[in-house]
């Protein structure tokens, strides 16, 4: 309900009321006047009479009287003055800020945006390719191992031939030791044989990172809590596997050292996504490091103590050179997460690599002729939709990379049956890096190992063909004096192939869809366009098709 307006009181009296009012008024005044009377106190300003004519200096007299004066009035106007300029100081301060609070957003973001630039210049930006290899070059000069993680999924992939050689050209006898991770994620058989094959070379540790590590206060939580279905964990990512083989090792190698020596310094350097915070974490047994499916996660080099005389230094992933395959860059290059056409183009190139009925089968999607049409039906199934229905393609596409890199989908790559060393490789060299390490200890803990870890099933896991060793870049000179035209025209070479032809894979589907060599001349001349061809199209039913309507009245 609607409250009344109320009205205000009235100020009208009656007029006995007033007329008391106004007699008790002159009463008071009166009082006032005969008690100021009595006191000798007068309100009347007596008049001043002035410099008598008889005065002897009368004219000198009055002409310091007039200069008091003038000078009194000068003193007043000064004052009036400084008091006019201060308001009209204070009036343009408050006009200075009413206009700045009025300023345009888009005028105010746009200088925070030029300041922010400024103060951007002046510090290190820690996402060139210039810190990253300073900072990789760091951890490579400050550490006695090297521990080169590779993805046992594509463990000849992962390698870095540059940084290989540069360890062992390095002063101080660096020990280079490699790392399989995720190792859950591929048939035994294949782990087997990647492990016999790499031992050739250096050292091989299996590994199988923790996924599920927290924070060290939950973590201190949750300690009291143990879970009966122990066994279930383990093969869903809760445990780790390879820990204690690795400690152990890295510790009897600390332990042969000479007393005065620091305690032994580890570096853990390879690409991005194949496990080196991760490695650290489990390790460690807490969060010490941040690890994510995002490429690039680490920026800088971070030591972590896992005992008292190893450490551990963690770096950023090796940056991987243009002039590598298209499939290689697909996986490992820093640069696909920056713009759409590189994602699709990364998905198109990974597709080739693969079995188009186990990628069918792994994703439960229907036949599909192309990478766009994958990513349609695949966007269509997880539910990635924009406004309308439409499937949003680069969501599939990232979520597809995401699955690639991460530690969820089980793919493989078939070990080299013929092996030889590298050229920066020789038998004296693959003698000195097994020198110092406890090789029966090693292969005990590799068998612990493998008989502790889930593997998946042969036939459950994606074959993959490997495209060998990836090229990464390690100096400043390296980045400059690369090209990406060779892998530039290549990516685009394949990519009008794809445009113009069917792929190998859906010739099935291309025998009534393919258009015609003349009619494909005439769609190539103009690109930009959408051109329509027309096609005959027969409306005439058979006698099979029409329908008899005499059979309705019989």
């Amino acid at each position: 309900m609607k409250r009344p307006k109320l009205k205000k009181a009235s100020k009208r009296v009656s007029c006995s009321k007033r007329y008391k009012i106004q007699k008790k008024v002159r009463e008071h005044n009166r009082k006032l006047k005969k008690e100021a009377k009595k006191k000798g106190v007068s309100k009347r300003v007596k008049k001043d009479p002035g410099v008598p004519s008889s005065a002897p200096f009368k004219e000198e007299v009055l002409r310091e009287a007039e200069q008091r004066r003038l000078q009194i009035e000068e003193e007043k106007e000064k004052k009036r003055q400084a008091k006019k300029e201060e308001r009209a100081q204070k009036r343009k301060k408050e006009k200075d800020t009413a206009s700045k609070e009025t300023e345009p957003k888009a005028k105010k973001a746009r200088q925070d945006e030029v300041q922010k630039h400024s103060e951007k210049q002046t510090t290190t930006d820690k996402s060139s390719r210039q810190y990253l290899c300073s900072e990789l070059n760091k951890v490579i000069d400050a550490s006695d191992v090297v521990i080169e993680v590779l993805d046992a999924r594509d463990p000849m992939g992962c390698r870095c031939p540059q940084l290989e050689e540069a360890v062992l050209q390095r002063e101080g006898n660096k020990k280079l030791l490699l790392v399989l991770n995720k190792i859950d994620l591929v048939p035994k058989e294949n782990v087997e044989r990647w492990i016999q094959c790499l031992q050739l070379e250096f050292p091989v540790v299996p590994f199988k990172a923790s996924t599920q590590i927290k924070d060290k206060t939950v973590q201190a939580k949750k300690s009291r809590i143990v879970a009966s279905n122990e066994v279930l964990d383990k093969s869903r990512g809760a445990a780790c596997f390879g820990n204690s083989c690795l400690t152990e090792l890295l510790t009897s190698l600390a332990a042969n050292r000479e007393q005065n020596e620091a305690s032994l310094r580890v570096g853990v350097v390879g690409f991005p996504n194949v496990g080196k915070s991760s490695l650290i974490n489990s390790m460690k047994g807490i969060l010490a490091c941040n690890a994510g499916v995002k490429r690039g996660i680490t920026k800088s080099m971070q030591e972590v103590h896992i005992l008292k005389n190893v450490k551990l230094i963690d770096s950023p992933g090796v940056i991987a050179s243009p002039s590598n395959p298209p499939a290689s860059l697909a996986l490992r290059s820093l640069q696909v997460e920056e713009g759409r056409e590189s994602v699709l183009e990364a998905v198109r190139t990974l597709l080739k690599q693969c079995d188009k009925t186990q990628i069918m089968l792994q994703y439960n999607v229907p036949d599909f002729s192309n990478s766009l049409e994958f990513l349609t039906l695949f966007a269509k199934k997880r539910g990635y939709l924009q406004k309308g229905g439409i499937p949003n393609t680069e969501q599939a596409a990232a979520a597809f990379l995401a699955d690639w890199t991460g530690a969820k989908l089980s793919y493989h790559c078939k070990a080299q049956e013929n092996h030889s060393l590298p050229a920066y490789m020789s038998d004296t060299v693959v003698a000195e890096m097994q020198n110092g390490w406890d090789l029966n200890q090693l292969i005990r803990g590799n068998e612990e190992t493998l008989n502790g870890v889930k593997f998946p099933n042969q036939a459950s896991s994606i074959t993959f063909i490997s495209k060998g060793p990836t090229a990464g870049l390690l100096s400043v000179s390296d980045i400059s004096e690369e090209k990406p035209g060779a892998a530039a025209t290549e990516t685009e070479a394949e990519h009008n192939d794809e445009n113009n032809e069917p792929e190998q894979t859906a010739e099935d589907t291309n025998e009534t869809g393919e258009l015609e060599k003349p009619q494909r001349a005439a769609l190539k001349k103009k690109p930009g366009h959408v051109q329509f061809q027309s096609v005959p199209i027969d409306i005439s039913l058979s006698a099979g098709d029409a329908y008899d309507f005499n059979t309705d009245f019989k």
